[in-house]
């Protein structure tokens, strides 16, 4: 049996980034079910947020994150994302991260709900994808072994401490076991739950199942950010068109022209995305429409083309000149924000168990994610993860439920009648409808209902597909019944039947097997 002292899962920023750092520490092995190359971070457009600019602080960055966050994050995890972020990204510089320049300096731009330009950009609005090929280069070259097409099913434990894990070989059909003294779970999301989302095919939930049967607490899972515009064309994968095109003047406009967001939002079209993409759900309804329009074209199109070179070859590949014509554009799953709850150094419940990047909940993020917030906690909370471990205390031993909380287990729902087992596409749909953008009580009920019996009559799982259908249902089960138990409205969750914030639900809701 072959045995490792760090095992990390996935291969997006968050894993690749913390193999490096592990590496300088002992051996590590990164267990990837696709490519090093397979992963939602390379669709990550909009960059990443420093307090490095001369009119910036970690002050002010603290003061937009939480303001963002609509009463729900965690002041200490925030306050170390914004002071530990330019040490942070002076050592992605070091790791040879060709951020872009302007005059010899950083460039930086402005995005929603930012009071001052921040955001750091590499390739115009290609940033995930420069971060990861210069990471997943490194990784290479300081032969990490990585093991591919392999899907992580079964964490093993030993006195309820993690000693491996259970990995199915996609190609051949065989399983082996890997043990490990730090497991660190850096899966991503599950933006595949819904019909519309921006995200890659690997973000199906794996680590939220895997980490919710050991006994790990799930929190914050009703807040799943929707961005407000993905491209809407016909027959056309939802694309992702960056919020940083706002950011440089773009306007919204409903279908007869009319720019609606100073209607909703003092800051107009650089609300938060939950106030925006909900804005659009509003406009889409009482135009009659499936859609709204991005408009650029009063925008240089040396700017349209040079600073956003992937969105614009990208429509125009479609048939779609954004410099001379507005850019169709609707809602779509986008970001989790809860997930695998952690404390500041990425310890979970489970001694020997960690999470980074989208699939931990470290309590930055709140109800709203600030935007380009997400790869700054990639980087820094994996380096606080390599930091405890170095150190070899014990772990698990500090979570403790510091935050205000409702504790919950999913309910047992007994199914009406019979019920066949889900398709993906089935499952996508339900999701999409009732467990969308605008929520209540009928739709997430009649979810939650449908989601438990589904989960009764999967058959067991035997590969990748089964697998990740499995954690795509368990991860949509724990979102719904969030989303039912919060009666309020707050950041990305948005119930039409309790439309107002509540100081009640000032308080997380924390999902343990156990």
């Amino acid at each position: 049996m072959k045995r490792y002292d760090y095992i990390i899962v996935g291969s997006g920023i968050a894993g690749l980034y913390t193999a490096l750092l592990a590496r300088e520490q002992s051996s590590v092995l990164v267990i990837t079910k696709g490519s090093i190359e397979d992963c939602n971070t390379r669709h990550a457009q909009g960059g990443i947020a420093a307090a490095i600019g001369r009119d910036d602080s970690p002050d002010l960055h603290y003061k937009d994150t939480i303001a963002v966050g609509n009463g729900l994050c965690d002041e200490e995890a925030v306050r170390i994302l914004v002071e530990e972020a330019p040490s942070r990204i002076a050592e992605l510089v070091n790791f040879g991260v060709p951020f872009d320049t302007l005059n010899g300096r950083v460039a930086l731009a402005l995005e929603a709900a930012h009071s001052v330009p921040r955001i750091l950009h590499a390739g115009g609005d290609a940033t995930g994808e420069h971060i990861e090929v210069t990471l997943s280069k490194r990784v290479r070259a300081a032969r990490i072994p990585v093991l591919e097409d392999s899907q992580a099913m079964e964490i093993i434990l030993e006195k309820k401490a993690v000693t491996g894990i259970n990995v199915l070989d996609c190609r051949t059909g065989s399983t082996e076991i890997f043990e490990c003294r730090h497991l660190i779970l850096t899966t991503g999301g599950a933006g595949q739950l819904f019909k519309f989302n921006t995200n890659s095919d690997i973000a199906t939930g794996d680590g939220i199942a895997l980490a919710f049967k050991v006994g790990a607490e799930i929190m914050d899972m009703e807040f799943f950010q929707f961005h407000p515009t993905a491209l809407h064309l016909p027959g056309v994968t939802p694309f992702l068109i960056s919020e940083a095109v706002r950011g440089e003047g773009g306007i919204l406009r409903n279908a007869e022209g009319h720019r609606f967001m100073p209607d909703y939002a003092p800051q107009g079209d650089l609300a938060p995305r939950d106030v925006v993409a909900r804005s659009i759900i509003y406009e889409m309804s009482k135009t009659g429409s499936d859609r709204v329009y991005l408009d650029v074209t009063h925008i240089s199109a040396d700017v349209i083309t040079t600073r956003f070179p992937h969105i614009y070859r990208f429509c125009l590949d479609h048939g779609l000149d954004i410099t001379k014509e507005p850019v169709p554009v609707a809602p779509a799953a986008h970001y989790m924000m809860g997930g695998i709850k952690t404390n500041s150094w990425g310890e979970t419940n489970v001694p020997g168990l960690f999470a980074t990047g989208e699939t931990a909940c470290t309590g930055v993020h709140g109800a709203n994610r600030l935007a380009s917030n997400s790869m700054l906690e990639v980087v820094v909370f994996s380096k606080r993860i390599m930091e405890r471990t170095a150190e070899e205390s014990e772990t698990g031993s500090s979570i403790t439920p510091e935050r205000q909380e409702v504790p919950l287990k999913l309910s047992q729902r007994k199914p009406a009648g019979s019920v066949k087992a889900p398709g993906f596409a089935s499952l996508q749909q339900l999701i999409w409808n009732n467990v969308g953008v605008m929520r209540d009580r009928d739709g997430l009920s009649r979810a939650a209902n449908t989601l438990a019996a589904w989960q009764q009559t999967l058959p067991p799982p035997t590969d990748r597909p089964s697998h990740e259908l499995h954690n795509l249902v368990l991860t949509g089960r724990l979102i719904t019944e969030a989303a039912l138990r919060r009666e309020e409205s707050r950041g990305a969750h948005f119930r039409s039947d309790f439309p107002q914030t509540s100081a009640d639900w000032q308080r997380h809701i924390v999902f343990t097997a156990e």
